[in-house]
């Protein structure tokens, strides 16, 4: 899995069962690989827009087989980290790099090549999981609640699921309730305008503010903070799903200028941004999620921000708001994993997806399949 933040590729190794149920299962291995700031840097131009006409294309193509290098890099190191070869290895299930994402025209396009995974690793290699929920009348996306709701939920308590990655989204899994009970939807924007803030004011030297550390030290600018939370889309009732076609770059870059243009501390307008992640998240609860909420989990990068995670706190005080690990799924490995059982049974031709949240007319096997065979070579990188 590498996600919106485009910062590297998370990869783990699970075992699960051979039918339809999704419980016990074992988490073999996790690791993850940063991508090189200059592959990085080429995706987000990509995905920005920002690469010019006549090379759009073949910057397309050539990032393509590059990331589904990297891919296989990386499953190759998730095997060795659990001490087996790749012959060991059902298959790899590859959820891409997202470069567009378009609901409202019926598409979405994820690259890094599955038959580049498939050669150089031998193994069968599910991937494109998005394009068939589309497909189907869905938004292609949030596909993860599928994986939410088998390892993550708990008839005896609502949980609200909030993975903070570039983009934010939620899973509701209400006290008690099945499969069509729960919903799921980005909620905005996370760690792409945080990131991007800090890239834009540094120039490209800085890529984050780590641990929120310039964050602590700011203070919330009301004013801006009202402007924030009155974006249409944070209205708009779920299904939804956005990306950096909506936050991203550009609008990165519109705030840094103004942080320029109006002499705010830079620490002021990340402390700003970090308050409008953790009041749109509770915003989305108040607005479209009913019922009692005993607990938050948070995964993504954004559970490893403790200035993040304090303002969540503080919004859903009394709630307890915990890291994934903390009801047994490693909050780095969580999305890998998910992707891991989407793959597992577009295998065995079993539904991978929940239609309510992404809403498709249906529920659909989600996933092309490339298959492995004898003779793969190491990956080269």
């Amino acid at each position: 899995m590498s996600g919106t933040s485009a910062d590297g590729v998370d990869a783990a190794l699970v075992e699960w069962p051979d039918g339809a149920e999704v419980r016990p299962f074992q988490l073999l291995a996790w690791c993850e690989t940063p991508w090189p700031p200059e592959l990085r840097e080429r995706v987000h131009a990509l995905a920005a827009g920002r690469v010019s006409s006549g090379e759009v294309l073949a910057e397309l193509a050539s990032l393509d087989v590059q990331l589904g290098e990297g891919f296989a890099e990386a499953a190759l190191a998730v095997a060795k980290r659990a001490g087996l070869g790749l012959g060991a290895v059902d298959a790899i299930a590859s959820h891409g790099q997202t470069v567009a994402h378009h609901p409202e025209r019926a598409a979405s396009l994820q690259i890094g090549d599955p038959s580049v995974i498939a050669e150089r690793t031998g193994c069968t290699t599910v991937a494109d999981f998005r394009p068939r929920d589309l497909a189907a009348g869905g938004e292609g996306a949030p596909l993860a609640p599928f994986f939410h709701r088998a390892a993550l939920g708990d008839p005896d308590e609502g949980r609200l699921i909030l993975n903070l990655g570039g983009i934010a989204n939620v899973t509701w899994l209400p006290r008690g309730g099945g499969p069509d009970a729960v919903v799921a939807f980005d909620v905005g924007p996370a760690n792409a305008l945080l990131d991007g803030v800090v890239r834009a004011a540094s120039e490209g030297r800085e890529s984050m503010d780590r641990d929120g550390v310039q964050a602590a030290r700011g203070r919330v600018d009301p004013g801006l903070l009202a402007e924030l939370l009155a974006d249409p889309y944070l209205e708009r009732p779920p299904p939804k799903s956005t990306g950096r076609e909506r936050y991203g770059w550009a609008e990165a870059e519109a705030l840094a200028q103004r942080w320029r243009a109006e002499e705010w501390p830079l620490e002021d307008l990340l402390a700003t941004l970090v308050a409008f992640n953790a009041e749109a998240v509770a915003d989305a609860r108040r607005r479209f999620l009913s019922g009692p909420l005993d607990r938050l989990l948070v995964g993504g990068g954004g559970a490893r921000n403790p200035v993040q995670m304090a303002a969540l706190t503080e919004r859903f005080d009394p709630v307890p708001v915990e890291p994934f690990d903390a009801a047994g799924v490693p909050a780095a490995a969580a999305e890998a994993m998910a992707f891991s059982l989407m793959g597992r049974n577009a295998l065995l031709g079993i539904p991978n997806h929940l239609p309510r949240c992404t809403g498709a007319r249906r529920a659909a096997v989600l996933g092309e399949i490339v298959p492995g065979g004898s003779g793969a070579r190491p990956p080269t990188g």
